[in-house]
């Protein structure tokens, strides 16, 4: 118990110790950013060159595909038509036919 109240003590001292010394300076410093004397110049660009090689099982297309191609989307039941089927299965449900109160 004693060397707790010891313990204690210490660290109240060292943390009150520690708010008093002046560890940053109050006067502001300007933040210097050092000079880059290569910049961004003009220049002409490289020659263009494909991603995908010859040997690549990679191909692609331009053109329009028919509608009837790409197949149709799955149904998805909107969220608020799954919102009342819980609801009203919720209001439905049996309901416990005893209740405590304390």
């Amino acid at each position: 118990m004693k060397t707790t109240i010891i313990a204690f003590c210490l660290l109240c001292a060292t943390a009150a110790f520690a708010q008093s010394g002046p560890i940053l300076s109050n006067s502001p410093a300007p933040v210097v950013m050092s000079e880059h004397p290569q910049h961004a110049t003009e220049h002409a660009m490289a020659q263009e060159t494909s991603l995908l090689s010859g040997l690549s099982p990679y191909t692609y297309a331009k053109g329009e595909v028919p509608l009837a191609e790409l197949g149709s989307l799955p149904y998805e039941t909107p969220l608020g038509d799954v919102a009342r089927a819980y609801r009203k299965e919720h209001a439905e449900a049996p309901k416990a036919t005893l209740v405590l109160d304390k």
